[in-house]
């Protein structure tokens, strides 16, 4: 049936305009289909329901006809009665009415209403996507760095061990993480003694199981002839058993390979089985060279499965802990009592608890690490002999695995998601705005809908519904945006800028919140202005004229929501102000050296089979050859490279003085001599170190500022000696000079004392150490030539970590650069919504106030009096909003307090060039269409309809 034929047919006697007839047609004709297929729906034949739908045309023809003709409302009663009859027409059982035959009519009717509208539609849309998007791609971070659990069986039942402990510990060494506890302020770790594993495993009565692992930071890997570095663990012979995790290829590693007398056998990861041997199933059986011991590859974990180490922390190869002794000759800690370096992991029994496992198992943990101390104060005497603190067991929750690292993420996850969610936010209140406007230009039809019988619940319904559709678009377009935003991400390197082997995939949990946040986003911004869109007085709005349709408290609430809008957008901009500064102010901070034009690598000759000397020999042959390379000019090596975060620290005993106290930490680096000279470091006093300065010569030592300040004030340090270790070393070394203070772990951070050794004095205990390159142009031009110097030397030890010492440098400010280059991002786009919602309050006000301005003209208004008019309207607005923002800012900027540098969370410059901005920007907006108003015609504007 062509039931806008047929109405057409029926309204043709009232003789309506063309655009008003047309709108009618179209309502009406919605209707009467909707009548026809519940009348069908309720069985009735097709003649019945023709006749239901038909019936409505005469009372529609009256009703229309009087609302034309009349002056005053229609009366109440009538309008009740039909009102009344739509509602029982839409609560009939079935098909129609509120089922999902009415929700599809909803559907369709607000696709319909969206594609008739295509600018606004597209505007509202990017605004969403662009604040779903961006929450999709944080959200995405956070359930893979907070939320996710372990991909293996049943991970809830998982414990985790660490301890607490007072600042006197009972273990010499510690190979893992130690940190503060911030409930208690005392210190922390998850690394145990493998001795103490096997305590645990004999005595754990309320776990399943117990198996420990342990971090290997680089493994010096030789595959068919080509060597490179890969990451690998130690794990104990259950780990996979008590994971519950099986091989995709071959078998896993069990309790037989992890004896003394058992074959050298790993089980390599998928990714790694994917990137270096192509997935070939053949890998099983394969022998490879792993620092220098030869290895059988005996199976592949699943996909996923990454491991229990930190986030990000994804171990190529698992190999037992009896392979320890084997892969680390000369300096095996797998029987050390004074070594402290594997974590343990264990699975709960049915019906157990947290709290039972620490009770059965804490006693015998302190007696165990009482009686280890004294095996280990036997082989080696405490310089001190106090007696160290008893530390304390803790069992929690391993469903993540090791989750130190976590808890550093949460705070700047915690404030990035913050940000988003006030882009949202911001993008929400504008496309309210919009429907706003846009539902002051839907009055007839609204009046029309409620005069043909609609109720007001179900309109509010329908507009709900376009809501939720312009959200739910927004959200599939804000998917791509997150897919792009994931992977920038990762590329950013946020988190002190080392490579997270995270897969940021938009799976189910992540698209269920894309779903959950777009619907949420329509119900918030579509519910007041379906509510104000549908409060009607229908007499005036039926009418032809455009006039008076909607009166100016209608229009308070955009101005309110361009308030909130302002409001937020300061928090963001001041926030983005105090990011970027802080990242300035650390790109400005003198480091001591110079970081242009120099190459980092790090070689570690140890992983391939060196011994102390032989290390020292390789390393004066590289540094020759290296320097040979045309464009090099000179090239040293150091301990740690600056900037890098890490760092070795000790005691320093200096001589006459009192011994210092255990948190009294100087930094130590061992360089070669012509350290100084290469990093651009001047000497202040005395002498640098020399070629010469090696095991036979007496140890000397070149300090910095800082040190001289702190252990030599107001005296001359040099020739005053100092020792490592204890009081009877207090007098071994010589301070020979005082270098300028060069920062050493991070920008940040103020320059710690800090001892500066030559490498060659201390061989007995030389490893892996980092080159540094001084060029003469760009060193990232010679990075093949530098390795092919490397690899004539010994083509076996390869170099990783090659990057520029600028690079280095931009890594340490990663965090930092992120939140610049984020809160910058989202503040510029808050600002550009705030402008667009402006300019469309305010372009609407002009537009309605037409009539208004040219009656003003008209008795002599010029044009700047009422630019003056409506700028003084749209900059209340702004000022009451940046008030209100101003008041946020400076209450929610205390909270990344943490994260600055070098300036206040409240600093009066940033806040106040944040809200000027926002007062510059907003004027603009405003001043368009104050312009335009000042160029009303009088004539035409009092025509004007």
């Amino acid at each position: 049936m062509d039931w806008k034929k047929y109405v057409r047919e029926h309204l043709a006697p009232l003789s309506l305009g063309p655009e008003r007839e047309l709108e009618m047609i179209d309502e009406m004709a919605q209707h009467l289909e909707a009548v026809y297929e519940d009348a069908l729906a309720d069985g009735a034949t097709e003649q019945e329901a023709h006749r239901r739908a038909a019936a409505h045309i005469r009372d529609w023809r009256l009703l229309e006809s009087e609302l034309i003709r009349s002056k005053r409302p229609v009366a109440h009663a009538w309008i009740n009665r039909r009102l009344a009859a739509e509602a029982r027409i839409d609560s009939r059982p079935g098909k129609g009415g509120a089922g999902m035959g009415s929700l599809g009519q909803d559907l369709r009717y607000g696709v319909r209403m969206l594609l008739k509208s295509k600018a606004f539609t597209a505007v509202a849309v990017l605004s969403l996507a662009l604040g779903i998007g961006a929450n999709t791609a944080i959200f995405s971070l956070i359930d893979a760095v907070l939320l996710k659990t372990l991909p293996v069986k049943k991970p809830n039942e998982l414990v985790l061990f660490d301890w607490l402990s007072g600042p006197k510990l009972m273990a010499r060494s510690i190979n893992g993480t130690l940190s503060r506890d911030k409930a208690t302020g005392l210190q922390t770790s998850t690394s145990f003694s493998y001795d103490a594993f096997n305590q645990f495993r004999d005595h754990a009565e309320t776990l399943t199981d117990v198996f420990a692992f342990a971090e290997i930071e680089q493994l010096n890997v030789n595959v068919d002839g080509q060597a490179e570095i890969a990451s690998g663990q130690f794990v104990s012979g259950g780990y996979y058993a008590g994971l519950g995790v099986l091989a995709v290829v071959g078998r896993t590693l069990t309790n037989d390979d992890d004896q003394a007398a058992g074959a050298p056998v790993a089980v390599i990861s998928h990714r790694y089985w994917q990137r270096r041997f192509g997935m070939d199933p053949g890998v099983v059986g394969k022998t490879i060279t792993v620092n220098s011991v030869p290895l059988t590859i005996v199976g592949v974990t699943p996909k996923g499965f990454e491991g229990t180490l930190q986030i990000g922390a994804s171990p190529d190869f698992s190999t037992p802990m009896s392979m320890e002794p084997l892969m680390n000759p000369g300096g095996s800690s797998l029987r050390d009592p004074g070594s402290w370096w594997v974590q343990i992991m264990g699975r709960l029994r049915r019906g157990t608890t947290l709290a039972q496992t620490r009770a059965s198992l804490e006693g015998t943990f302190q007696q165990f690490a009482i009686e280890e101390n004294k095996l280990a104060q036997t082989a080696e005497p405490s310089p001190d002999h106090e007696q160290p603190d008893v530390p304390a067991l803790r069992v929690s929750s391993g469903s993540q695995g090791l989750n130190e690292m976590r808890r550093d993420y949460a705070q700047p996850l915690t404030i990035l998601i913050a940000v988003v969610g006030l882009v949202l936010l911001i993008a929400c209140v504008n496309v309210a705005n919009l429907l706003l406007a846009r539902g002051a230009s839907r009055q007839k039809e609204m009046a029309v809908r409620l005069a043909l019988g609609a109720g007001r619940r179900r309109l509010i319904r329908q507009m709900l519904t376009e809501s939720v559709l312009l959200a739910m678009l927004g959200g599939v377009l804000g998917v791509f945006f997150a897919n792009w935003g994931k992977d920038l991400l990762l590329t950013l390197r946020p988190w002190g800028g080392g490579v997270l082997n995270l897969d940021l995939e938009l799976d189910l949990r992540v698209l269920g919140f894309t779903a959950a946040i777009s619907v949420l986003t329509g119900i918030l911004f579509g519910a007041a202005p379906a509510l104000r869109a549908t409060r009607v007085d229908m007499t005036p709005a039926l009418k032809d004229s455009a006039r008076g349709v909607i009166g100016g408290s209608r229009f308070g609430l955009s101005k309110a929501l361009v308030i909130v809008q302002v409001a937020l957008s300061l928090v963001l901009l001041a926030g983005a102000g105090l990011f970027v500064r802080t990242l300035s102010n650390l790109n400005n901070v003198d480091v001591g050296f110079n970081a242009t034009n120099v190459l980092l690598f790090r070689v570690s000759p140890a992983l391939s089979g060196y011994k102390t000397k032989q290390i020292a020999q390789l390393y004066e042959q590289m540094l020759e050859r290296i320097e040979a390379v045309p464009g090099v000019l000179r090239a040293t090596i150091s301990r740690h490279p600056l900037l890098s975060g890490s760092a070795a620290i000790n005691n320093v005993y200096i001589d006459g003085r009192p011994a210092p106290s255990a948190k009294d930490y100087t930094y130590i680096q061992r360089v070669r001599s012509n350290f100084f000279e290469t990093m651009e470091i001047p000497l202040l006093m005395g002498r640098g170190l020399r070629e010469q300065d090696d095991e036979r010569a007496p140890r000397v030592a070149v300090i910095n500022q800082a040190m001289a300040r702190k252990a030599f004030p107001n005296e001359d340090p040099i020739g005053k000696r100092f020792g490592l270790g204890g009081a009877q070393h207090s007098g071994e070394i010589e301070i020979v000079g005082v270098a300028r203070d060069a920062k050493y772990t991070s920008v940040r951070s103020e320059t710690p004392p800090t001892v500066y050794f030559p490498y060659k004095q201390q061989q007995s205990s030389l490893g892996q150490m980092n080159f540094e390159v001084r060029t003469a142009g760009d060193p990232t031009a010679l990075i093949a030539a530098i390795r092919g110097a490397v690899s004539e030397v010994d083509k076996n030890v390869p170099l990783f970590d090659v990057k520029t010492q600028r690079r280095q440098a931009e890594q340490s400010l990663a965090q930092e650069r992120l939140f610049a280059t984020l809160s910058s991002f989202f503040g510029a786009l808050a600002l550009l919504l705030v402008s667009l919602g402006l300019y469309g309050v305010m372009s609407y006000a002009v537009a309605r106030r037409t009539n208004e301005i040219g009656i003003r003209m008209a008795l002599g208004a010029t044009g700047p009096r009422v630019t003056r008019m409506v700028m003084r309207e749209t900059m209340l607005l702004v000022v009451i909003g940046v008030l209100i923002g101003l008041g946020a800012a400076l209450a929610s900027t205390r909270m990344i307090k943490e994260m600055l540098f070098g300036l206040a969370p409240t600093d009066p410059v940033t806040i106040s060039f944040a809200a000027l901005l926002m007062i510059a920007v907003a004027a603009l907006a405003g001043y368009l269409p104050a312009r335009r108003a000042s160029k009303v015609d009088p004539m035409v504007a009092l025509r004007y309809e």
